[in-house]
């Protein structure tokens, strides 16, 4: 089995700088899992890495699609695979880096839910029964099929609790069920998964900056070019953080200062959801930044760890032999 390297972490820790540097030591490319970096021309609230910031590091899924246009997990699943098998041809590392669980989830869990088949007539009668009894009628049907899911998801997920009871009428079986799956690890990768981490009151504090230098950079001129070319608060790309808020200043919901602090309190529950998120995987070594000085002592740390475990790999895979 070939190589996977995971770099990931919540919103504004810092895994840009650091993936650079570890991807120059070891010959990797990068392929970004953030839900929000695919969209052309939105790049200030995504936080897009610029073509002079890649330090000659190729960089892939990122700045391909159109902000009016849908993505799914699925279809992110199936464009890394090729994009992995063609890094392992150029005998480069493909390095997945980013903050979207979900993304990387589909391509380091065996199981299918993210490629099952869909039901559209399904997924179309949850939204509207959602729109005429309420979201909490909808999550409440998922307790009879899905307990598990039904206690972890909260009724404003619609879009995840709507994609539950879709698994479960397609297949039968439920997300959570699937996760019990004995061969849940059984994939083609040997991964290598990296979580940073660091001290919650000094992460907030960076997320709090980040949006600050986001709104200096032009983020209020962004969202109101996008809107100006037709992209509204019901397209997929919009409904991200920085986004959907400037969007409500725009239409008067809110004051424009009411939502820069939306987007700071929504950003860093949003890093608490994706700590919580990556702490389910028992395959993650967590690295503490506290622990550092510097990006550069960071990537150092993880580039001596995986090759101490890549050679132990090796050892274990030729005894099985």
């Amino acid at each position: 089995m070939k190589d996977l390297f995971i770099l990931a972490g919540p919103t504004g820790i810092g895994k840009t700088k650091t993936s650079l540097i570890i991807a120059n030591e070891l010959k990797g490319e990068i392929i970004s899992a953030d839900s929000m970096q695919i969209y052309k021309k939105m790049d200030i609230g995504s936080a897009k890495i610029s073509k002079s910031e890649m330090m000659g590091v190729p960089h892939h899924l990122i700045d391909f699609l159109d902000p009016d246009e849908n993505f799914s997990v699925a279809e992110f699943s199936s464009m890394s695979k090729e994009v992995i098998e063609e890094i392992y041809n150029r005998n480069h590392l493909p390095m997945l880096v980013g903050g979207t669980g979900l993304y990387i989830n589909s391509l380091i869990y065996n199981y299918s839910f993210a490629e099952t088949n869909k039901d559209k007539e399904y997924r179309k009668e949850l939204e509207v029964l959602a729109a005429e009894k309420g979201v909490e009628y909808v999550h409440e049907m998922l307790k009879d099929v899905d307990e598990v899911s039904y206690k972890k998801l909260y009724p404003n997920d619609l879009k995840r609790v709507i994609r539950a009871l879709e698994v479960y009428k397609v297949t039968g079986i439920s997300i959570s069920e699937a996760s019990k799956n004995e061969d849940i690890f059984n994939i083609p990768y040997n991964v290598y998964y990296y979580v940073l981490n660091m001290d919650r009151a000094k992460l907030y504090e960076r997320i709090n900056k980040r949006v600050d230098i986001m709104v200096e950079a032009g983020l209020l001129n962004e969202v109101i070019s996008l809107s100006k070319e037709g992209y509204t608060k019901d397209m997929q790309s919009m409904k991200g953080i920085g986004y959907k808020e400037i969007l409500e200043a725009l239409d008067g919901v809110v004051s424009m200062d009411k939502a820069i602090e939306n987007i700071k309190q929504f950003s860093r529950n949003y890093a608490k959801r994706q700590l919580t998120w990556f702490r389910k995987d028992p395959r993650a070594i967590w690295i503490d930044k506290d622990n550092f000085n510097s990006d550069e002592e960071v990537a150092a740390y993880i580039i001596e760890d995986y090759k101490i475990r890549k050679q132990e790999n090796a050892v274990g895979q030729e005894e099985c032999l």
